[in-house]
């Protein structure tokens, strides 16, 4: 059983005895260069620092030092995106993360905030939670982090946001910077976590159905009410993935991944220029993971989907069958059709497995000279069908 002990930046004096008593009588102790030069001599294991990338050796170093008694040391708790989640039957002795420690500075309450890590992950993630009013703190890769995100906030129109990096908490050298996302000054201290008090207008919803104009676009693109009865369909759970076939411009992948952090999907697109600009709009909205397969669907290899969406290429050949025959039992298939070859292509199919079948058509106001009138949308049927599960 390894022993991962949580360490903060005041190292040993911050230990409780139980943590204390477990790394004295660790034979060898696995860490960040930083961690293990925080023990104090009468830690006599040895001492072996990660190698970098981290994760890819994690199981060698295991398997090597099996026999010992091996601790491993982790920044605060090893279970809040640690590393103690990474290394299978593990014995914790926890320590207050750096969220506990800022919150407890500011005086926030956990359960009011949204916490965000970009440890060793796209910074756009932090777009998804800009919100007005609303209260973030993000977990910082390295001191450049702050000026990332400053630069973020601004340009999504919050750069009167009120950041404050709360650097070494916990340590001798704990200090607290405070200023608004559009006059930020930098660079940072390295360990450091980013407080924010997000103010701005701009509200972009984790309900499906963003403006149209959220979204940049060659015209390829499920409007936003088709776009939101189509979500409602798919059902978006936490932890499933979706598949958008035929992506365009991305919007059911990336309206699907902003429901839920766990969220993920797979957008299809055969158009290079199309796949790229899928990939921009999933950063600019805050869900960077969703991933992007430039491929003519049907494709092989994909990851299991939970649901599918055909937006494209419906009346290719074996299409359906090939959505159909990936899904998981009981997940769900929806296939949004606006032409007459694609319409006759659903008839068939719903003929032949039934499902719910809905026609929507919308008509939007507009100017008509000095009066207002309705233009309508090219109206769009909407075939849903759950895969049956194995009696």
């Amino acid at each position: 059983m390894v022993t991962v002990v949580g360490i903060g930046a005041e190292g040993w004096d911050g230990l409780t005895a139980v943590a204390r008593r477990a790394l004295s009588q660790a034979e060898v102790v696995l860490g960040g260069k930083r961690q293990l030069d925080l023990l104090p001599e009468v830690v006599t294991a040895e001492r072996v620092a990660w190698p970098s990338p981290m994760m890819p050796a994690v199981p060698g170093l295991l398997a090597k030092y099996q026999d010992r008694v091996l601790c491993v040391l982790a920044s605060g708790d090893p279970m809040f995106y640690g590393i103690g989640s990474k290394l299978g039957p593990v014995r914790v002795l926890t320590h207050p993360s750096s969220v506990q420690l800022a919150c407890a500075r500011l005086g926030w309450a956990q359960q009011d905030i949204e916490v965000i890590s970009v440890v060793g992950r796209p910074v756009e993630l932090v777009n998804a939670q800009v919100h007005p009013a609303r209260r973030l703190i993000v977990l910082s890769a390295d001191g450049g982090t702050p000026g990332k995100v400053a630069a973020l906030l601004t340009k999504r129109g919050y750069g009167a946001s009120v950041m404050t990096v709360l650097e070494e908490l916990g340590g001798e050298g704990e200090n607290q910077v405070t200023g608004t996302a559009d006059q930020w000054q930098g660079p940072s201290r390295p360990l450091n976590v980013i407080a924010i008090e997000c103010r701005g207008d701009e509200v972009l919803s984790a309900v499906p159905g963003l403006p149209d104009e959220a979204y940049e676009s060659d015209g390829q693109l499920t409007k936003r009410e088709v776009r939101a009865v189509t979500l409602s369909r798919l059902m978006p759970v936490p932890g499933q993935l979706l598949w958008d076939v035929g992506g365009g411009a991305g919007s059911i992948a990336i309206e699907w991944s902003r429901v839920h952090p766990s969220c993920r999907a797979i957008a299809v697109e055969r158009d290079p220029t199309r796949a790229g600009r899928i990939g921009r709009n999933a950063r600019e909205l805050g869900v960077p993971g969703v991933e992007v397969v430039v491929a003519q669907a049907p494709v092989d290899g994909l990851a299991t989907p939970d649901a599918v969406f055909i937006g494209g290429g419906l009346t290719a050949d074996g299409m359906v069958e090939w959505a159909l025959a990936a899904l998981r039992p009981g997940g769900r298939l929806v296939v949004n059709a606006v032409t007459v070859e694609s319409e006759a292509v659903v008839a068939r199919w719903h003929a032949r497995l039934g499902g719910d079948l809905v026609r929507i058509s919308v008509s939007r106001g507009s100017p008509v000279g000095g009066f207002t009138g309705w233009r309508p949308l090219m109206p769009v049927t909407i075939w849903t069908v759950s895969k049956e599960i194995d009696a």
